[in-house]
Order: C-alpha cells, then sequence, then structure tokens
C-alpha cells in the first residue's frame, strides 16, 4: 500500500471516529425528561417519530446502547495509529514514524475529539436525534455488537456490587439548579420559580411544620346543642371544626358546617353535636406532608389531627395548610391575614413567634441555628432555657431577638434588629 493511500484511510478513520465522539457525547448529556420533551414539544401526546422513539430506546440503557459505539470508536483509532506508524516506518524510517505518531495525536486530538464534543454540547438537542438511529444501526452489526457487549458485561462485574444496579439520579440541588439557570435566561418567570422551589421543599416537609398548632386550635364541646355549635362555626368561619370531650387531647370527631346546616334546617337545633360529628383521622406529628397529601387525596378527608410522641393533640393540619406549602397563601374574602413578618422602620424586622425558621433565613439571608424547634419562638426558647417575659433578649447569629409580647407562654412578637444595632 502506498503512502498516500494510507494516509487517506488514516484520514476517513479519523473523521468517522469525529462523528462517533460526536454520538457519544450528545447521547451522555441527553437528560430523560429533555429527551421526551423534544420527541413531544407541543406536549400534546406521543408523537410518531421513529428517530424519537430510537431515542428513548437508547436511554434506557446508554451504557450497553453506547457500547458498540465505543468499541468501534476504539477499533478505528488504533486501526488508524497502527497503519500510520507502519506505513511511515517502512519508507522513511522508525524516527519518522515517531514523529507521525505525534501529528496525529495533536491534529487527532483537536479535531476529532475536542472539536466534535464542543459541537455535541453546544448542539445536543439538533444533534441527537440524528446520531440515535447511527448508534442503534452500529448496535445492529454482530461482528461489532458480540465483542462490544461481551466487554461491557465483563466490566460491569468488575464493578463494585452498589455499583451494578441503579442509574443516574437528578438531585434536587441539580434541579433547583436548572430552575435558577431558567429564571436568569428569563425562559421561566419568578412566580414558576417559586412554585418549583416549593414543589421540591414540600418533599422534604413534615406535617408538624404546616400544622396548625395546639393553642390556635378552635375546638367545640361534644355537648354543644347545634343551635350553639352553629354559632361556634359562624364565629370562627371554618367549614370543619373539630369535637372534644374531656379536653382537647380528647377529639371525639370532627363537625361540618354543612351537617349542622342541615340539621338546623330539619328542625334539630337541640341535638348534641357529638351525634353529628364524623369519625376524626389522626396522624403523627413526623409524617411527610406529601404522603398526607396523597392520603388525603385517596381516602377523601381535608382535616386530620396532628398527635405527638405521647399521643397527645400535637395540633390539626387541613388540605390547605398542605397545598399553601406549594402554592403559597390561599385566603378568601373572610380570612384576617395577619402578616408573620414586619420591616420596621430605621431598619430591623418584627416577626410572629410562629414564624417558620426556614422563611426567616429566607428573609435575612442567612441560615439561623436549626435543632428541635420550627419557629422563631422555639429557637428562642432554646436559646434561653427558660420561657421568657416581654423585654428579654438574646444574641443569635449576629442578631439581637427582643421578646415584644407574650400571651401566656406564647411568643406573639419579636424585634429582630439588624447586626451591630441595638434595641
Amino acid at each position: 500500500m502506498s503512502l498516500g493511500v494510507g494516509l487517506l484511510i488514516v484520514g476517513l478513520l479519523m473523521a468517522a471516529s469525529a462523528v462517533l465522539v460526536a454520538t457519544e457525547t450528545s447521547l451522555l448529556h441527553i437528560r430523560r425528561a429533555r429527551a421526551e420533551v423534544l420527541t413531544d414539544p407541543n406536549g400534546d401526546g406521543p408523537r410518531v417519530d421513529e428517530r424519537a422513539a430510537e431515542l428513548l430506546r437508547l436511554l434506557d440503557d446508554r451504557v450497553r446502547g453506547l457500547g458498540p459505539v465505543l468499541f468501534l470508536l476504539m477499533a478505528f483509532r488504533l486501526i488508524a495509529a497502527g497503519l500510520l506508524a507502519v506505513l511511515v516506518a517502512d519508507d522513511h524510517g522508525a524516527a519518522w514514524a515517531v514523529v507521525a505518531m505525534v501529528v496525529l495525536l495533536v491534529i487527532g486530538f483537536a479535531l476529532t475529539d475536542v472539536l466534535p464534543r464542543t459541537i455535541a454540547l453546544r448542539s445536543t438537542d439538533r444533534l441527537v436525534l440524528r446520531l440515535a438511529p447511527f448508534a442503534l444501526a452500529i448496535g445492529r452489526i454482530l461482528p461489532v455488537r458480540w465483542p462490544a457487549l461481551g466487554l461491557v458485561g465483563l466490566a460491569e462485574r468488575l464493578l463494585p456490587r452498589p455499583l451494578r444496579t441503579g442509574g443516574p439520579m437528578v438531585s434536587e440541588e441539580e434541579m433547583l439548579a436548572v430552575a435558577d439557570r431558567a429564571l436568569a435566561s428569563r425562559l421561566i418567570d419568578v412566580d414558576e420559580h417559586d412554585l418549583i422551589e416549593s414543589a421540591i421543599a414540600f418533599g422534604d416537609t413534615l406535617v408538624r411544620e404546616v400544622m396548625v398548632p395546639r393553642p390556635d386550635m378552635e375546638c367545640m364541646a361534644a355537648d354543644l346543642t347545634v343551635a350553639e355549635a352553629m354559632a361556634v362555626a359562624a364565629r370562627n368561619g371554618h367549614s370543619r371544626v373539630p369535637v372534644n370531650g374531656d379536653g382537647v387531647d380528647d377529639i371525639i370527631g370532627v363537625v361540618h358546617a354543612k351537617d349542622l346546616v342541615r340539621a338546623h334546617l330539619e328542625g334539630n337545633d337541640d341535638a348534641l353535636v357529638s351525634g353529628l360529628a364524623r369519625p376524626p383521622r389522626f396522624v403523627p406529628e413526623t409524617k411527610q406532608a406529601d404522603d398526607l397529601l396523597r392520603e388525603m387525596q385517596a381516602d377523601r378527608y381535608h382535616l386530620a389531627i396532628v398527635v405527638d410522641e405521647h399521643g397527645g393533640t400535637a395540633g390539626l393540619v387541613t388540605m390547605e395548610d398542605l397545598l399553601e406549602e406549594v402554592v403559597g397563601e390561599i385566603e378568601d374574602e373572610f380570612d384576617q391575614a395577619e402578616p408573620l413578618a414586619q420591616p420596621l422602620v430605621g431598619g430591623g424586622l418584627r416577626v410572629h413567634g410562629r414564624m417558620p425558621i426556614d422563611e426567616l433565613n429566607d428573609l435575612l439571608g442567612e441560615t439561623l441555628p436549626t435543632g428541635d424547634w420550627d419557629t422563631v419562638g422555639g429557637l428562642i426558647f432554646d436559646a434561653l432555657g427558660h420561657v421568657p417575659v416581654v423585654g428579654e433578649g438574646v444574641e443569635v447569629a449576629g442578631r439581637r431577638f427582643l421578646v415584644e409580647r407574650v400571651e401566656g407562654r406564647r411568643i406573639t412578637s419579636v424585634r429582630i434588629d439588624e447586626p451591630g444595632e441595638s434595641p
């Protein structure tokens, strides 16, 4: 074989390896979710597209799907290097063969590795649909498929057992980073970004973080009549009210306002509310909020009594409370909203004692200490070690927390001063 013909073959082999590199890069860097969007850009159901179907089949098992591609890529490069070395050595000697290999390394790295990878990374969406059929076609060549998949199987046996199963996982941090980039690129607006963040955080939220705490619960005694119970329901504005026997720890049911109205219309104003109460649902305070929401949807109930580890009533939670964690506050014309935080003239912040710590962190742009508490009041209780009195303060994370109002043993108003300021 002449040197010219040999160089032509080497060039063709390296060009083919460049295409294989682009195929490998595009298939490795396309997410399954993004591939499904590409195959159904209008979101109106499956689209009849053979290329799209082939792409999804490849992504089901990328290791085996790319095995033949990588095997052929290595074969082309080894053949090209070996052929060039032999031809140059025969014509010009071993020294020139070494020079030819160095030139091949430099040119091959720039033109058949860096260049195709860069193109594939910058045009992944466009190239991946075109190159997926090419990768599948290579996999159908039996002389390539059999040794490639055999070596892939051998390599998998060398992996530690925990790595032999499962695939790449997308972490919450990655999803949030994608949302941040989409917001910066104006692909989504602020409200959509906040909704994504809330939905991701909802999976880590416990019921105790969203419940109405025990001191804020509004119950009605079991020995009230329908007429008296209607007055209580009208006063608090709730459609469902827990019914208690001997105290808040003895919840015997939940009465619906519509049941009270029906009893009133039937002339049963003197009937006891305990006879209308429906069986209560009890959930532990450590239950995941998303699990509870799915349970409420499946079993068709809207209110649950939250119990602590000792079996006592810790609070109550409604479906509205759970939804508000995702979509924000839901208020109707009868709600009297009490802001949890108010900025102060001259700096600082006034917050309610039941304000969640994570929401305060967002406002302050800081990370306050965490522990067995979820609210500002719990943080102050832990820092002081006793029930505070009005005017008592504590330093936390470089800020001064001043207790402004206490109702019973509950902290209802706290002033937070800027770092370096005094109350």
